[in-house]
């Protein structure tokens, strides 16, 4: 039985099938759903580009944004913004118009993690002295407990992106670590990647030129390029490349006398070496007149970050990688022109360049649709929100990100993870397909309910935060405790949504609900059409689609 596809993919999306019914083998597969993510951009678009840039801001006209959004584009638009929702969070969204729903993200935006951090986040950092008088079993000791307190980190940050009611600042606050890397590798302290982490979630809607002086200065960020041995007469180059390359204007835009000159300007700032946290050191600056990108005096590295803020290559160079975050990996200069004009007219205020990306046609524009992958975090915990799974521990979790590519506080290189299909291979894809099967064998213990609800003030304030036991997300209704590190799936509950149960075989009508509660458009592969409700839905999740957005 063929079921129709969405909006204009479907001719696309047959010969993609015809093809994946040949293609038995994963590498195949994973050719197949780079294909998917990298398909041609429709003719509105190329007709877009000779309207030139001011008529494409003059057509993206309030008519669009009171467009009524139905469910599709309830989860579509949750979906790219946060991560997957579930049905409850779906309906808070449908009947709105496109500006209510951005307004309504927007405004839900937090400043501060829901989950309380690890106590020891708070921990001074071992003296100098104190380390030197450490023997080679305390430090050994001492490594191994860093090392696990990464592990702690990672799943303190994983447990948030499931309880946030507001996933945009996760997914801002991820967005903002893979632009301003930082990492474990370079960073011995996992005090000061936490520290980072609160300040990229502080700022992670806010102001760009107030996060990037901040980040400038971050111990976690001096250590990671090499900020704190930059000092007069030796100047460290490191910092100031990456910040015209990677954080700001972009390659092509500066020259090697413009990073030899910002590095001077950038001396002086240094760590205490007992507490490790920043100082300046007045002595250590280079006070003399250096030229930057054609602007001369007595710059220091405060003086240089305004200027790079003063480029409006850096507003676009900014405004193009959050196009390639919520829009499609193919950056549209003309689109991007009004909007980035926006953003640096602002002084940076980082929601009026997320409002034009979420308002602007192209945000929208079904050919858009179901072109990202998602990346691990977003694969994991969107299913996560979406299937209203319960937990006792999120290690697992954060070891599933990590052998799909997305090892959180530690980016592979200063570039961060390139994204994109990068995300899907042969070995990553048949991972994710294991992630699936686990959750289904997650449903076969009953669920020990719990004595009272979770909501959000009980997670924020009572629970614990420890090795072994989470707080669940809000929306939890059941506690984990099935034999499979404390992982429960309650699918009757989720299929009733449906009227249908796990064992029962879904009617031409369920079938098309759960395709559109899961999957951004027709499934890829065929689907037997005997198929249980439950190995029904198990086969939308092992298809190609379901690892687009």
């Amino acid at each position: 039985m063929k079921l129709p596809a969405r909006g204009n993919r479907g001719r696309w999306f047959v010969a993609s099938a015809m093809s994946l019914s040949v293609a038995l083998g994963v590498s195949l597969l994973c050719d197949s759903l780079a294909l998917a993510a990298q398909r041609a951009v429709p003719a509105t678009r190329h007709a877009a580009h000779r309207t030139g840039a001011k008529a494409i801001a003059a057509s993206e006209t309030s008519d669009g944004e009171q467009t009524l959004l139905d469910a599709d584009d309830a989860r579509f638009f949750l979906t790219r913004v946060g991560f997957e929702p579930d049905r409850a969070e779906t309906a808070q969204y449908v009947g709105l118009t496109r500006q209510q729903a951005v307004d309504k993200v927007l405004a839900s935006a937090r400043t501060e993690a829901l989950t309380p951090s690890p106590d020891w986040v708070s921990e001074p950092i071992p003296t100098r002295d104190a380390r030197k008088a450490w023997t080679a079993d305390q430090r050994r000791d001492e490594q191994r407990l860093r090392a696990q307190r990464y592990e702690v980190l990672r799943a303190w940050w994983v447990r948030e992106m499931l309880a946030t009611p507001s996933p945009l600042t996760e997914r801002m606050t991820l967005f903002w670590h893979n632009h301003f890397t930082s990492g474990q590798d370079k960073v011995a302290f996992p005090q000061h990647m936490a520290q980072q982490n609160l300040l990229l979630r502080r700022d992670a809607l806010g102001n760009f030129g107030d996060l990037l002086h901040a980040v400038a200065k971050d111990p976690a960020m001096l250590q990671y390029l090499d900020g704190a041995s930059n000092r007069k007469g030796r100047p460290n180059e490191n910092f100031a490349r990456e910040v015209m390359e990677l954080f700001t204007l972009g390659e092509g835009h500066y020259t090697q006398r413009d990073v030899s000159e910002a590095a001077r300007a950038y001396t002086g700032w240094s760590l205490d070496p007992d507490t490790q946290a920043y100082v300046w050191r007045a002595n250590q600056h280079d006070d003399g007149d250096k030229t930057v990108l054609g602007q001369t005096g007595p710059f220091d590295g405060d003086q240089v970050l305004d200027i790079l803020l003063a480029r409006p290559e850096t507003a676009t160079f900014v405004t193009t990688r959050l196009w390639r975050e919520f829009v499609s990996d193919t950056p549209d200069p003309l689109r991007i022109a009004p909007i980035a004009q926006q953003f640096r007219a602002s002084h940076y205020e980082i929601k009026v360049a997320l409002r034009g990306l979420f308002l602007s046609d192209a945000f929208w524009d079904d050919g858009n649709r179901g072109v990202l992958v998602k990346s691990p975090a977003e694969f994991v915990v969107g299913t996560l929100r979406a299937f209203d799974v319960s937990y006792d521990n999120a290690g697992p979790f954060v070891a599933q990100m990590r052998t799909l590519g997305e090892n959180l506080f530690y980016p592979p290189n200063v570039k961060g993870w390139p994204g994109g299909t990068t995300w899907i291979n042969s070995s990553t894809l048949l991972a994710r397909k294991q992630f699936v099967e686990q959750l289904f064998r997650a449903t076969e213990a009953a669920p020990m309910r719990m004595s009272r609800p979770l909501n959000a003030k009980f997670a924020a304030s009572d629970v614990t935060v420890g090795m072994q036991t989470d707080p669940q997300p809000p929306h939890a209704i059941a506690s984990a405790k099935s034999a499979r590190g404390g992982v429960r799936f309650d699918i009757d509950t989720w299929l009733a949504q449906y009227n249908t149960a796990p064992a029962l075989k879904p009617g031409l009508s369920a079938e098309l609900q759960l395709q559109h509660a899961v999957l951004p458009f027709t499934p890829v592969d065929a689907i037997a059409t005997d198929s249980t409700a439950s190995a029904y839905l198990e086969a939308l999740l092992m298809d190609p689609a379901y690892q687009l957005k």
